[in-house]
């Protein structure tokens, strides 16, 4: 129907769901479907027959700088209406001796070495998760040229809620995860795991990771339709859609709120963190 406003009369629309994401950029890097839902990690692995036309909107946070004293400085972190097209990773100090003694060199102005990250217990994720390992390993490397698996002490969770309940046991000094985990997680610090300070002063962040783009729609460089006047019109269809209670309701199953356009050097830091993890992969 939108695209049909948009001078687009189409017939008909078939729609299928990958068994993975690869295949859903493999079927756009073979012309074999046209539009395609993917992460941006799936999308930098194909963008020789993917081109990224849109990135999806949640919303914000009210901290989004690269500097954590900022955040620490503006606690409890909240969310607001504004729509955004990307997310942080972030490195969480928690209550033990040695967690509060990095928090206090960060807030007070100092830089970290790569020896007092070394010196704590961290608390990692999968190594395909983006923000509880990919993103942390790309600061790590950009900012002391270590990743990882150069650290002494590092230990996998299989869940955000136990990497918590270790910070605050003080098993873990120091975790890895999503912007605003510390909100989903406020009730159990001072319940499950208890607590009796508030996480907001118990945790401060010594770290926060480039941005980390949202899901794209990309559409194929080998499709036998798309054209550059098409590629405009299934935009503006998916941003109207994004502008509607109805449209909401639809792409709620993707936990997305709305589209932005989007270009290829978006997903620059993506690449950068694939490469660098595959890299590991080899070693």
């Amino acid at each position: 129907d939108e695209l049909a406003k948009l001078g687009f009369d189409v017939g008909e629309i078939d729609i299928t769901v990958g068994t993975n994401f690869e295949a859903v950029g493999e079927a756009l890097s073979a012309g074999t479907t046209d539009i395609g839902l993917i992460p941006g990690g799936t999308y930098v692995l194909y963008d020789d027959g993917a081109e990224v036309i849109l990135t999806a909107t949640r919303a914000g946070l009210n901290n989004d700088s690269d500097n954590p004293v900022e955040w620490n400085n503006n606690k409890p972190t909240a969310p607001t209406t504004t729509q955004a097209t990307s997310y942080r990773a972030i490195l969480v100090a928690g209550p033990s001796e040695k967690g509060k003694a990095l928090a206090a060199k960060v807030n007070n102005g100092e830089k970290l070495t790569f020896e007092d990250l070394n010196n704590v217990t961290w608390n990692v994720m999968s190594s395909s998760s983006p923000a509880g390992y990919i993103y942390p390993t790309l600061w790590l490397h950009e900012n002391f040229d270590k990743t990882i698996p150069d650290l002494a002490k590092v230990v996998q969770a299989d869940s955000y809620g136990n990497a918590f309940g270790r910070l605050a046991a003080g098993q873990t000094d120091v975790l890895v995860t999503y912007a605003d985990a510390r909100r989903d997680y406020e009730e159990s610090w001072q319940g499950d795991f208890g607590r009796t300070a508030s996480i907001w002063d118990e945790t401060d962040l010594i770290g926060v990771m480039p941005a980390i783009y949202n899901d794209t729609i990309s559409v194929s460089k080998n499709s036998k339709v798309m054209t550059d006047d098409l590629k405009k019109a299934i935009q503006q269809a998916f941003m109207n859609i994004g502008n509607t209670d109805q449209g909401k309701e639809v792409i709620a199953i993707y936990s997305h709120e709305g589209y932005q356009e989007a270009k290829d050097s978006d997903y620059d830091n993506e690449r950068k963190a694939q490469e660098l993890v595959q890299n590991l992969g080899s070693k």
